[in-house]
C-alpha cells in the first residue's frame, strides 16, 4: 500500500469529512459561529494575552484549575468550545482549528493523520522532561500512525488516561444468588462461558428484562474487531481499505453476538439500555455484570455498598490469541494549522505530567498513561486492591488494534447499527448480514480512500 498523502485539500476534506452530507456552504456557517473574536488562540486585540482555544468535555480543559494554571503560569487565557464533531471539522477545513483537541487515539489518529490535519508531537516530546517516551504506556502508541497504520510513525497526541475496554464488573450478590462461580481473577472466560452466565443472571418480569445478566460491549466496530483479533483473525485487510465479517473468525464474533441480542439478556443495538450507559443501571441492581473497562471503577468505589459486592474480571475471548484491547485512548491533540502550538502543549505537558495527571492516577477513573504513575492508583480497600491486581496483570495482553483511516469510525458503527436490529428479529443468518456489512461498510470505505487520493 502506498503511503497516504501527507495534505488534503479543503473540497476534498470537506467530502470525507464525517457526516459528509454536510456542505461547504454549512461548514463555512458553523466554522463563523464558533469564532471568538480572537481567532483560534491567536493573540487579542490591542496586544492583549494570547487566547488558547481548547475544544474539549466538561471537567478536563476547561476547570478553574486549568484556567488558574493558564493565566498564571503561561500567561494566556483559555476559551473553551464544547467538543462537537461537525464543529470540529469545519474549523479544521477553514484551517482555523482549536489550539488543543479532545479525542480519541485508537479512532482519530489514523483519519486526521492521513489528512495532514494533526502537529506531530515527536520534536516537543524529544526536549520534553515530564513526558519522556520511555515513560509512555504502550497504548500511546494508539495516537502513532507512519501514513500506513496505527502504532508506529510520529505520535500525535497522548491519552490522559485509559482503560481495557473489554474487562468486566461483576456483581457476587447476583453470582451467589444465582449460584454462580465468581470468574477468574487471572484466567479469562470464553465468550460461550460468559454468554451462558448472562442468560442465567437475567430476569424477566411480565415478558421484559427486569434485571439485565450483562452488557456485552455495546455492538460498535470496535467490539467485532477485538473479538475476531481473539479468535484468531482481522475484520481489515492487510491495507485497512476492506472490511470482511465473512471469515470464519469474524463470522463467530457475529454469530455470537447475534445470539446474545436475539436473548435479550442485555443491552444492544435491538433494544438499547433506557439509562443510556452502564453506571445507573449497575448501580440500581438492574445489571449483574457490565463490560466496562477499569475507568467505572472511580464511580462503584465511592459507593462503600457496591464497592462491597463487585469485582473485576478479566476481558472474554472467543478464541485462542488473547487479546485485551483499548477502544478509545481518549486524550488530546494539536492541529497542524494551531496558531498557538508552543503555548498548546506547555498546557498539553502540565495537563498530561503535572498535577492533574497526579489526581487522575489516584482517582480510579482511569489507568495513568505514564508508567511512572502506576503506584499512585489507588489500592487501599479491598476492593480497590482486587481491581488493581486484575487490572495489572491484563497490561499484558494489551494489543494495538489498526482503525482504517481511510473513514471515520461512526460512519462504520452506523452501518452495524442499521442493519443489526432488523436482522435479529427477522431471523436473517449471520452470513447474509456479514455480506451486507461488507458491502456497506466497503463502499464507504471505497469512497474515502478515493477522496484521499
Amino acid at each position: 500500500m502506498s503511503t497516504l498523502p501527507t495534505s488534503l485539500d479543503r473540497r476534498r476534506f470537506l467530502a470525507v469529512s464525517a457526516g459528509a452530507a454536510l456542505g461547504a456552504s454549512a461548514l463555512s456557517a458553523c466554522a463563523a459561529s464558533v469564532d471568538n473574536g480572537g481567532g483560534s488562540g491567536g493573540k487579542a486585540s490591542g496586544g492583549g494575552k494570547t487566547t488558547l482555544t481548547v475544544m474539549t468535555n466538561e471537567g478536563e480543559l476547561g476547570t478553574k484549575e486549568v484556567i488558574a494554571y493558564a493565566e498564571q503560569t503561561l500567561g494566556a487565557k483559555i476559551s473553551v468550545l464544547t467538543y462537537d464533531a461537525t464543529k470540529l471539522n469545519a474549523m479544521l477545513a477553514s484551517k482555523n482549528p482549536p489550539d488543543l483537541v479532545r479525542g480519541s487515539g485508537a479512532l482519530d489518529t489514523p483519519y486526521f493523520a492521513a489528512r495532514g490535519l494533526m502537529a506531530d508531537l515527536d520534536p516537543y516530546f524529544a526536549k520534553s522532561s515530564v513526558l519522556k517516551v520511555s515513560d509512555l504506556d504502550p497504548v500511546n502508541d494508539l495516537w502513532r500512525f507512519d501514513g500506513k497504520k496505527q502504532g508506529a510513525g510520529p505520535r500525535y497526541g497522548l491519552a490522559k488516561d485509559f482503560s481495557q475496554d473489554a474487562m468486566f464488573w461483576y456483581r457476587t450478590d447476583m453470582l451467589d444468588a444465582a449460584n454462580l462461580d465468581h470468574p477468574s481473577a487471572t484466567e479469562p472466560l470464553s465468550y460461550d462461558e460468559w454468554l451462558d452466565m448472562g442468560k442465567r443472571l437475567a430476569k424477566r418480569r411480565l415478558g421484559k428484562v427486569k434485571v439485565y445478566g450483562m452488557n456485552a460491549g455495546g455492538g460498535g466496530f470496535q467490539m467485532f474487531q477485538g473479538m475476531t483479533a481473539s479468535a484468531g483473525g482481522s475484520l481489515f485487510a492487510e491495507d485497512l481499505a476492506s472490511v470482511d465479517f465473512s471469515s470464519p473468525e469474524a463470522l463467530k464474533a457475529l454469530r455470537w453476538y447475534m445470539e446474545y441480542a436475539k436473548a435479550d439478556i442485555g443491552p444492544s443495538p435491538v433494544n438499547p439500555n433506557p439509562d443510556g450507559w452502564d453506571w445507573p443501571t449497575f448501580q440500581a441492581n438492574r445489571m449483574a455484570m457490565a463490560c466496562d473497562g477499569y475507568w467505572l471503577g472511580g464511580s462503584i468505589g465511592a459507593d462503600a455498598k457496591l464497592a462491597k459486592a463487585s469485582r473485576f474480571a478479566p476481558a472474554p475471548q472467543l478464541g485462542s490469541h488473547r487479546i485485551s484491547p483499548c477502544f478509545a485512548a481518549t486524550g488530546y491533540w494539536i492541529p497542524k494549522d494551531a496558531r498557538n502550538k508552543d503555548v498548546a502543549w506547555k498546557l498539553f505537558e502540565w495537563y498530561m505530567g503535572g498535577k492533574p495527571a497526579k489526581d487522575r492516577a489516584g482517582s480510579g477513573w482511569g489507568i495513568p498513561v505514564l508508567k511512572s504513575m502506576r503506584s499512585m492508583m489507588p489500592q487501599s480497600t479491598p476492593f480497590q486492591k482486587q481491581s488493581f491486581e486484575v487490572q495489572q496483570q491484563e497490561l499484558s495482553h494489551l494489543q494495538v488494534m489498526s482503525m482504517t483511516p481511510y473513514v471515520q469510525s461512526t460512519a462504520l458503527d452506523a452501518v452495524i447499527n442499521k442493519l443489526l436490529p432488523g436482522a435479529v428479529k427477522s431471523g436473517t443468518s449471520a452470513g447474509k448480514v456479514a455480506d451486507a456489512l461488507n458491502k456497506q461498510m466497503n463502499a464507504a470505505i471505497a469512497q474515502g480512500k478515493e477522496l484521499v487520493g
